[in-house]
């Protein structure tokens, strides 16, 4: 996997699955699309997108209308 640890896997494998943040990142590492992608392209921290793939925090606002769309438009 590119960039994606083992213990960030198994977190993300762990979080509730129901969280868009979560269900972001479980894509992100089944496609290998960096965090460093990630953060750019929403515009966000590299903590903020780690906690968005853990279930730490989810997305809000714009950045939560986007990942929606996103993951609609790639289902």
């Amino acid at each position: 996997m590119i960039g994606y640890s083992i213990r960030l896997q198994q977190i993300n494998k762990e979080a509730n699955g129901k969280l868009l943040g979560v269900k972001l990142g479980r894509y992100c590492i089944r496609k290998e699309i960096s965090v460093i992608e990630v953060m750019e392209y929403f515009e966000v921290s590299k903590q903020t997108v780690y906690n968005w793939f853990t279930g730490v925090g989810d997305p809000k606002g714009k950045n939560y209308e986007a990942i929606k769309d996103y993951l609609a438009a790639i289902s």
